[in-house]
């Protein structure tokens, strides 16, 4: 007995296993895309996993891989048709996961409007938020249905896309997610139509992803953060409603019609696999942008992604 007991009182003596810090940057304000994480982080199985996560959304989207790059944080969540353009110029990053396996983006128009078909477009006005990407989707979407880029007129609306096309200031517009934009004008009563990208002749890719600064990748702690997060995606596709439960309560702002809808539609886009990738797709949209004069040359696969449980 008396050795049980200095045993005992041997081990209270020990300082617990301090867990390892992260720190991850949002691409925007938290909503149902972020889901994965922030029900990872209430359902504890990021403690679990031995990591203490800090999840800060930015005061501007456009920062948060360029702190990665600049080592300031482990993680960002980022977009891979942005992450091929943000090698190409430069910065040192790598998509380490996966957290939407789906694109989200699409071609908008009002259901009940006169753009029938993306040949409809010509002379007509399309709304847009970001240069660069989101046009050389409306160009391969356009020549799909043989209408030239000088027959349309760009106009920038920045982030007020399903205003701008209610209000008629535009007739289309590119870059509107379909788990949010369509449920929003549906509630305001005005219905919308989705062109989807990846059925307009655009190689599928994964809308939302997880870059790390390419040459300091920790290969453990991410694993441990991406099961985690495959653990809490697979609590969410398992027990819909009690997630959404779970990841409203965690802000009052989240507690509305929009997001409760949205959480619904973003279930089946989460990656179930977040730390596998296709090395096919990233080489395939590598090759969209160098077609579309984004990118000089193809850089392979591996300058763009990783899996980071492979040794």
């Amino acid at each position: 007995m008396k050795k049980l007991s200095l045993l005992a009182a041997f081990s209270l003596a020990q300082p617990a296993f301090a867990a390892d810090e992260m720190t991850v940057l949002l691409d925007w304000f938290v909503n149902p895309d972020h889901g994965p994480i922030i029900i990872a982080q209430e359902k504890g199985y990021f403690a679990d996993a031995g990591l203490e996560v800090e999840v800060i959304a930015p005061a501007d989207p456009s920062d948060p891989p360029k702190l990665v790059a600049a080592g300031k944080a482990d993680l960002a969540i980022s977009y891979q048709p942005q992450l091929h353009l943000q090698i190409h110029e430069g910065l040192p990053l790598k998509r380490v996961g996966t957290l939407v396996a789906t694109p989200l983006n699409c071609l908008l128009v009002l259901k009940d409007g006169p753009i029938k078909s993306p040949a409809d477009l010509a002379g007509k006005k399309i709304g847009f938020s970001v240069a660069g990407v989101e046009e050389a989707m409306l160009t391969a979407i356009l020549e799909n249905h043989g209408v030239a880029f000088d027959e349309i007129e760009l106009v920038n609306v920045n982030w007020s896309l399903s205003p701008s096309l209610m209000s008629g200031q535009v007739d289309a517009v590119i870059g509107a997610f379909r788990n949010f934009e369509l449920n929003q004008m549906n509630i305001e009563g005005v219905d919308g139509k989705c062109f989807y990208v990846e059925e307009e002749g655009l190689p599928p890719y994964d809308e939302l992803i997880y870059v790390a600064k390419s040459d300091e990748i920790d290969a453990d702690k991410i694993t441990r953060f991406l099961r985690a997060t495959e653990l809490a995606t697979q609590f969410i596709v398992n027990h819909p409603e009690e997630s959404w439960e779970i990841f409203a309560s965690t802000s009052p702002e989240l507690q509305d019609e929009l997001n409760e809808r949205a959480w619904a539609d973003t279930i089946p886009r989460f990656a179930l696999r977040p730390a596998a990738f296709s090395a096919g797709r990233y080489s395939a949209f590598e090759a969209f942008l160098v077609d579309a004069g984004l990118a000089p040359t193809e850089n392979p696969v591996d300058v763009i992604a990783v899996d980071v449980t492979k040794p």
